[in-house]
């Protein structure tokens, strides 16, 4: 491997693990500390409601991100978006650790807390797109797999960093925890986003990029040209996602709340299982990826649709033992193998739908309307559901089946687009011949 790939790689890597560790601080101390000192309510299953609510809105912004940054990326390059998404999360999360609570500004705190937000959520939905494209495009044509997978372990990374981050910080005495602790993360993270940054500035823009700049092949508007001519792929893009995202924040973020509020584990107990569970995806990612350049990519994401759904029951089953081991294996498994499966192909899959014209753009708006969908709704609707029903998990359960059946269909309409796309391209061809 060449030294320009390996800081390609390093790039997109690290740049992706730091966004992903921003945001997905959020998600867990949403669920330990903003319900308390934010989202302030006499009731604390209403406090956590409306904390996971702000957490799921920035997740409506992505699509907006998404189609902003990516708009930039087809039009001017990938590697201006990955620079400006890092610095907007970055600037976005060290506010976060300086935000005055409840107590000190009144109702003005949860609205610049969910503003704030906003912005990481614009940011992501920016730079899963460019980071990907900028691992993909730079692949050999055999690697692409491979390459596509390193990016996606940043979600894995970031989760680990922003977990264990956490866990430490809640061995602090509460009350030390709830003033000061739980800040410390967000304003270190400064110090990631500088690093992020530097690695970023010292690589150059895409090949496939450039070859469609010097071809004249940029699109004026690719938003347009995506909704006119792939909006199939764009809806195949979002169903295939729905598996992946919604068990993702059922297994990395809901557990969290759940096991502690619902099964007696500590906050400690839990997030260490995220973070063993997070370690196993990452080593998987890359061997999947590196696997999906053999035997197809679709083989392997029909492989995690079956897993989920078969492992839905068990999964709750393990946590209502009150085992801290089977609350672990059941996180590894769910979160390390399964998810880790899912991910490691789902961003070149979804790569290989869309031109290069236009790809930045196909990507983004469809993994990005999947995860507002899907995703950030997540840990907010298993928590209604846990209301609801009595606090069973039955319907937490089967919602991450219909999850998954919702991208069985989506996967099931690939062949049948990928037809599409070979019928367009020989009627250009008869066109330009005739």
């Amino acid at each position: 491997m060449s030294k320009v790939n390996v800081r390609v790689l390093a790039a997109s890597l690290i740049g992706s693990a730091i966004e992903w560790f921003d945001y997905f601080l959020y998600g867990t101390v949403a669920a330990l500390v903003f319900n308390k000192v934010y989202f302030v309510s006499e009731d604390p299953v209403m406090g956590l409601i409306l904390a996971y609510t702000s957490f799921s809105i920035a997740f409506f912004l992505r699509p907006l991100g998404g189609v902003l940054f990516s708009h930039i990326g087809d039009r001017l390059g990938r590697k201006k978006t990955l620079v400006m998404t890092l610095s907007i999360m970055g600037l976005a999360t060290f506010a976060m650790g300086l935000l005055p609570t409840y107590q000190v500004i009144g109702i003005w705190a949860p609205i610049f807390l969910t503003c704030l937000r906003f912005l990481q959520g614009l940011a992501l939905g920016g730079e899963w797109g460019g980071a990907l494209l900028l691992a993909v495009e730079y692949a050999p044509k055999n690697k692409k797999g491979l390459f596509g997978s390193v990016p996606q372990m940043g979600i894995s990374i970031g989760l680990i960093l922003g977990s264990l981050a956490m866990s430490v910080m809640t061995l602090l005495p509460e009350d030390q925890f709830m003033s000061w602790g739980w800040r410390v993360p967000f304003l270190l993270s400064a110090l990631l986003v500088v690093f992020g940054l530097w690695i970023r500035k010292g690589i150059n823009e895409t090949p496939e990029f450039l070859k469609a700049q010097e071809a004249g092949e940029i699109s004026r508007l690719p938003i347009a040209d995506t909704l006119r001519f792939h909006w199939r792929a764009v809806l195949i893009a979002m169903g295939a996602k729905v598996v992946e995202t919604a068990p993702f924040y059922i297994y990395g973020t809901f557990i969290v709340s759940y096991a502690t509020s619902h099964l007696a584990f500590t906050r400690t107990e839990a997030l260490n299982a995220v973070v063993i569970g997070s370690v196993v995806a990452t080593i998987i990612i890359p061997i999947i990826g590196n696997l999906s350049d053999r035997i197809g990519r679709k083989r392997i994401y029909l492989f995690g649709i079956v897993a989920t759904v078969l492992y839905a029951f068990p999964y709750f089953w393990m946590l209502q033992q009150g085992s801290v081991v089977l609350l672990t294996l059941a996180t590894v498994i769910g979160l390390g193998l399964i998810w880790g499966s899912l991910n490691g192909v789902q961003g070149t899959m979804m790569s290989e739908f869309f031109p290069a014209k236009i790809r930045s753009t196909g990507i983004s708006l469809g993994y990005q309307l999947g995860a507002a969908v899907a995703g950030g709704t997540a840990p907010l609707v298993a928590t209604a559901l846990l209301a609801t029903f009595n606090n069973s998990y039955v319907p937490v359960a089967l919602y991450m089946m219909f999850a998954a059946l919702i991208s069985l269909i989506a996967i099931a309409c690939v062949k049948s687009n990928s037809q599409t796309k070979k019928k367009q391209t020989y009627s250009k061809l008869e066109e330009v011949n005739g």
